[in-house]
C-alpha cells in the first residue's frame, strides 16, 4: 500500500494513498473467515460454513468491508505519521476521491479536520466601550402604573360612552355562520383574540346598540369548512369596563411582594428598577454591541478553519435557502445545478465567518473559565417550555432527538461569555 498523508495547514489534513488488489483480497479473506464462524447457513452447522460458500453469497457485502478495513489502516497510518491525536479531530474523515483501476487497485483521498490552533491575542482590548444603563424614576412609575393595572379588577365606567380602542366592552354575539354564540362577554377591543376585523366594528357602539358585523374567516383558518367565507355576527354591546389601577403605595407593594418583610413602595421601585435594567441591558449587548464585536474577533484572530466545517455550515445555509423558496425556483436549480454553485459560493463568505466566530467563542470561554453543563441547557428549555405553555418533557425530548442540544448549550456559552466581557468594561 502506497500512501502519503500531508498537513494542508493546521486545521487540514490530506491522505493519499493507493491500495492494492492483493491487500484488497487479503483483506477479504480475512473478513470473510470471521464471518464464517457466526454465519447460519442452511445445509452447514454454525461456525462450519465453508470461506468459499461465503465469499460466493455475500460477494458484494464483504468487498465493501474489505475495503472499509483497507481505508481505516489508511487513516490511521496516515495520522500517526502526523502526529495527529483522535481528541484533535472535528467530526467524521472525508472521502473525497474513491476510483477504482483497472487493476483492480483503489485511489483514495481523504480529508481529515482537526481543531484549529487559536491565538486570542490581547482580546480583551476589542471589547467595545459599555455604557451603563439607567432607568429613570418615570419608567419605573410607568411600569408599575402597568402592573397595577393588570392586575386591577375590571370595573363598570361610570359615565356612558362609544366604545374605544383598549376598553372591555361586555356583548352578546351569535354568529350565523358558524354557530358561535355567548352573553355578557368582556371583550378587549384591540386585543386580536376575535376574527380580524370584528374589534374594530365594535369601536363606537353605545350601551345597548345592537350591530350586524360582517367579518371574513382567514383563509388559514382551523376549520377549513369556514375558512375564506364570510360571516355575520348580530352583537349588543351591554357596558363598558375598564381597569383602574390603584394607589403606588406600601398596601400595593405588600401585595406584589408577600414574602418580603416590611416591603415598601420603595423597596418594590428598586426590585422593579433591577429588573428593567437587566432587561435593558441585555437588550443593549445582544442587538448593539455583541454583533460588532464578534465583527471584530473574526477580523482580527486569524487561524485556518477545517474546510469540512465550513463546507457543512454552506450546505446548511444552502437548505435554509432552499426551503424559503418557491416550486418555480426549485425547478430551476434543478434544470440547471451550476446556479446551486453559484449560491453556494455567494454563502461562502458568511458560512466562514459563522464558523470562525463560533471556534473563537470556544476558545474565549476556555481563556474565561466558562462552562455550561446539561443540567443548566435542561433547565432552560424547562422554563422556556413552561412559560410557552409546552409540556417540558416532551419539548426536551424532541431537542436531544433532534439533535439541538449541542447548540443550545453553546448559544448559552456565547451569551455568558459576551456578558462576561461587556460586564468588565462597563463603565460605573
Amino acid at each position: 500500500m502506497e500512501f502519503k498523508a500531508n498537513r494542508v495547514d493546521e486545521a487540514n489534513v490530506e491522505i493519499k494513498a493507493t491500495i492494492s488488489k492483493e491487500l484488497i483480497e487479503k483483506n477479504l479473506d480475512k473478513v470473510a473467515a470471521q464471518a464464517a464462524k457466526t454465519m447460519n447457513v442452511q445445509g452447514f452447522r454454525k461456525g462450519k460454513v465453508p470461506v468459499a460458500v461465503v465469499k460466493q453469497r455475500y460477494a458484494d457485502k464483504l468487498i465493501e468491508d474489505a475495503q472499509g478495513e483497507a481505508i481505516r489502516k489508511v487513516l490511521d497510518e496516515g495520522l500517526k505519521q502526523l502526529d495527529v491525536k483522535n481528541e484533535d479531530l472535528i467530526g467524521e474523515p472525508s472521502i473525497s476521491k474513491f476510483e477504482k483501476k483497472d487493476n483492480g487497485s483503489v485511489e483514495l483521498e481523504i480529508s481529515v479536520a482537526c481543531k484549529p490552533q487559536i491565538n486570542l491575542g490581547d482580546y480583551k482590548s476589542l471589547v467595545p466601550k459599555v455604557k451603563a444603563i439607567d432607568v429613570g424614576i418615570e419608567k419605573i412609575d410607568a411600569r408599575l402604573t402597568e402592573i397595577a393595572s393588570q392586575s386591577a379588577p375590571l370595573e363598570k365606567i361610570t359615565r356612558k360612552r362609544a366604545a374605544k380602542e383598549g376598553d372591555f366592552a361586555v356583548i352578546d354575539f351569535e354568529g350565523f355562520v358558524d354557530g358561535g354564540k355567548a352573553e355578557k362577554y368582556p371583550l378587549q377591543i384591540g386585543s386580536g383574540s376575535f376574527i380580524p376585523g370584528f374589534e374594530e366594528q365594535v369601536i363606537g357602539m353605545k350601551y345597548e346598540e345592537q350591530k350586524d358585523i360582517t367579518v371574513q374567516f382567514p383563509k388559514d383558518y382551523q376549520a377549513k369548512d369556514l375558512a375564506g367565507k364570510d360571516a355575520v355576527f348580530k352583537v349588543t354591546l351591554h357596558e363598558i369596563q375598564e381597569r383602574k389601577a390603584g394607589e403606588l403605595d406600601d398596601e400595593f407593594a405588600k401585595q406584589m411582594l408577600p414574602n418580603e418583610k416590611d416591603a415598601t413602595i420603595d423597596t418594590l421601585r428598586e426590585k422593579i428598577k433591577e429588573q428593567m435594567v437587566a432587561a435593558e441591558k441585555a437588550t443593549y449587548y445582544r442587538e448593539e454591541l455583541k454583533p460588532a464585536f464578534l465583527d471584530t474577533l473574526v477580523e482580527k484572530i486569524n487561524f485556518a478553519l477545517p474546510k469540512t466545517v465550513v463546507e457543512q455550515e454552506i450546505n446548511f445555509a444552502l437548505n435554509g435557502k432552499i426551503r424559503s423558496m418557491s416550486e418555480a425556483e426549485i425547478n430551476e436549480l434543478k434544470e440547471n445545478p451550476s446556479k446551486i454553485e453559484e449560491i453556494k459560493e455567494e454563502l461562502k463568505a458568511d458560512a466562514t465567518n459563522s464558523v470562525k466566530a463560533t471556534f473563537i467563542i470556544d476558545a474565549l470561554a476556555k481563556a474565561e473559565s466558562i462552562e455550561v453543563n446539561d443540567q443548566e441547557v435542561t433547565q432552560l428549555l424547562y422554563f422556556e417550555a413552561l412559560q410557552m405553555g409546552q409540556n417540558p418533557q416532551n419539548v426536551i425530548k424532541q431537542y436531544q432527538e433532534a439533535g439541538y442540544l449541542p447548540a443550545i448549550k453553546m448559544s448559552i456559552i456565547e451569551e455568558k461569555v459576551i456578558s462576561k466581557l461587556f460586564d468588565e468594561k462597563l463603565e460605573k
